[in-house]
């Protein structure tokens, strides 16, 4: 409570708040603002996403916005507004997914090497180490380019490289945790070592860990942009952000289509921004000595 009561005093962090509750709700109703066209309903879908964005023909330019199209048409017929909307939608699905299974890697491995130390946490670290030696951008695209573009080779590829960073950081909680005097008497009285982990060392140890998980929320959406950007990322025609950035690349350099690449450009630019200051607003509120 208090800290809610902290992060609420921070405007920038409650403007995040609401833009990321903003983002929420269109990724909720996606399928009210920007329906699927009749002979799309029964296409393939991934994680409840439609595989395939709205098109409307095969133009090899872009069409400008109109009633029926609000956004526009981008390169190829792709719906814009389709591909903002939905694109909402795969930016919370798919970062979620890879913050929960890199969260469930980085806190097994980080919990039993900070919490049993010696040579298991000397093993567990030295393999987090290798992890880190690689540059995350190069090694996402040399995953996805061994095992083919596809978003859950993606998704499996982003937790791959996020969980290390995640058990670097509760190990070094856990090890200061693990020494304090409620631990120490709760294994006095004989509890066991997994309810003394349970319980009482990574209750006290995940704090700091939802800041970065808010950082890493919009970080990961970027990046997958970024490898949608280059062609290395989700494939043609699927609905994120990064995809219509793709699409848009011929014709930045023309004012008259400055549609198609503005309104992706804006959503992601707002959906990162707003990860950051929840994250930012959420470290204030939990450290004030951060400030």
């Amino acid at each position: 409570m208090k800290v809610w009561k902290k992060f609420a005093r921070n405007p920038l962090g409650v403007f995040g708040l609401v833009l990321v509750v903003v983002f929420a709700v269109v990724a909720l109703f996606a399928p009210l603002i920007a329906p699927i066209p009749a002979d799309q309903q029964g296409g393939p879908r991934v994680l409840g996403i439609p595989a395939q964005m709205a098109q409307q023909g095969f133009s090899a330019e872009p069409t400008d916005p109109s009633v029926q199209h609000p956004m526009g048409l981008s390169e190829n017929g792709y719906d814009i507004k389709f591909g903002v909307v939905w694109g909402a939608r795969t930016a919370f699905i798919i970062s979620i997914v890879i913050v929960a299974l890199s969260l469930l890697v980085g806190l097994s491995v980080g919990t039993v090497a900070g919490y049993f130390g010696g040579w298991i946490d000397g093993l567990m670290m030295r393999f987090t180490d290798i992890i880190f030696a690689f540059p995350g951008l190069l090694l996402l695209i040399v995953l996805v380019t061994v095992f083919g573009r596809q978003v859950t080779v993606l998704v499996l590829a982003f937790a791959a490289v996020n969980w290390a960073t995640y058990a670097r950081l509760i190990r070094g909680e856990i090890l200061k945790v693990k020494r304090l005097e409620y631990v120490e008497a709760a294994r006095g009285l004989g509890a066991g070592n997994l309810l003394i982990i349970l319980r009482h060392v990574l209750p006290n140890s995940v704090s700091n860990l939802l800041v970065v998980v808010s950082n890493d929320i919009g970080s990961i959406v970027v990046t997958f942009a970024a490898l949608s950007f280059i062609g290395v990322g989700a494939p043609a025609g699927f609905p994120d952000w990064g995809q219509l950035i793709n699409l848009a690349r011929n014709w930045i350099t023309q004012p008259h289509y400055w549609y198609t690449f503005l309104y992706p450009g804006l959503t992601i630019v707002l959906f990162s921004l707003a990860w950051n200051l929840v994250g930012d607003s959420l470290r204030d509120a939990i450290d004030p000595r951060s400030r």
